[in-house]
């Protein structure tokens, strides 16, 4: 599958009847879907290819909206702790929709980051919030 962002090298092993990947945030193994795989090439892309830290990546912790739980996919931290890209991460076959922005939002009325990114690996939509209040849809 080619990806709108480069691909890299991932550890992927058969572990337990299944194939896993390592995923270096969370310091684990987990089942290779194909979510995961998008969602480990993106953090392999922002570490790489963005030149992020790892200590300021995110990846699934739980979030409480209007009384239910919810888990985001990836949040990415500035350098004083504040939510700075909120991340959504559709597997390939899931195209990108207006539900999946209204997922983002969602979330983002809680994490309250000025950048938001929807990708499913074959399609990615950045957004920055501008002056005005209004997220713009930027370039990546």
């Amino acid at each position: 599958m080619e990806l709108v962002f480069p691909t890299y090298p991932i550890k992927i092993e058969n572990r337990e009847g299944s194939l896993q990947v390592w995923d270096m945030i969370r310091r684990k193994w987990i089942i290779l879907q194909k979510e995961e795989y998008v969602r480990q090439q993106l953090i392999q892309h922002m570490i790489l290819g963005k030149e992020i830290s790892k200590g300021r990546i995110s990846v699934e912790k739980e979030i409480r909206y209007q009384k239910l739980r919810k888990r985001f996919d990836i949040v990415v931290y500035d350098s004083f702790g504040k939510p700075f890209i909120l991340c959504e991460i559709k597997s390939p076959e899931v195209p990108l929709s207006q539900d999946t922005l209204n997922q983002i939002s969602q979330y983002n009325s809680v994490i309250q980051a000025p950048h938001l990114l929807v990708t499913n690996g074959l399609e990615l939509w950045f957004f920055s919030l501008d002056e005005a209040g209004k997220y713009q849809m930027k370039e990546w």
